[in-house]
Formats: C-alpha cells, sequence, structure tokens
C-alpha cells in the first residue's frame, strides 16, 4: 500500500487532500467529517495530498508494494 493512513485527530477536514489527489483515492466521510482512504491500492505516490495537508495528517510510504510477476512456464 501507497498512502497509509490519515491521522483522524489531526485531520480538519478542510479537502485538500481530496481536490488534489488525481486517483480519487481519498473520499470525505459524511459522519467523522474527515478524510478517510477508500481506494488505497489506486494511489500512484504522487505525495500530492501529504506535502499539501496543513496539518500533516497525511503519511504516504516510500513505496509502493506490488506482487511479483511470476512465470508460467
Amino acid at each position: 500500500m501507497s498512502i497509509e493512513r490519515i491521522d483522524a485527530n489531526l485531520c480538519t477536514g478542510c479537502g485538500i487532500c481530496i481536490d488534489c489527489c488525481a486517483m480519487d483515492v481519498i473520499r470525505f466521510d459524511t459522519e467523522q467529517k474527515k478524510a478517510v482512504i477508500k481506494y488505497a491500492d489506486d494511489c500512484m505516490l504522487c505525495l500530492q495530498c501529504e506535502i499539501l495537508c496543513p496539518v500533516h495528517a497525511i503519511y504516504v510510504s516510500p513505496r509502493k508494494e506490488e506482487c511479483p510477476l511470476l512465470s508460467w512456464g
């Protein structure tokens, strides 16, 4: 996984991370009024959410874990 967590204690629900995510990985939880990770596997490691978060509530892992390609023969 690339985007690992959004700290709910720090998140203010400003929506900057949601607006800057080109892959639509982060969504707004209307009940909690905070950003949540919805499609972590689609994260492309652009780091914009982590960089632009004004309260540093987002952590993006420096590496994307992928399944190894296995040979059929």
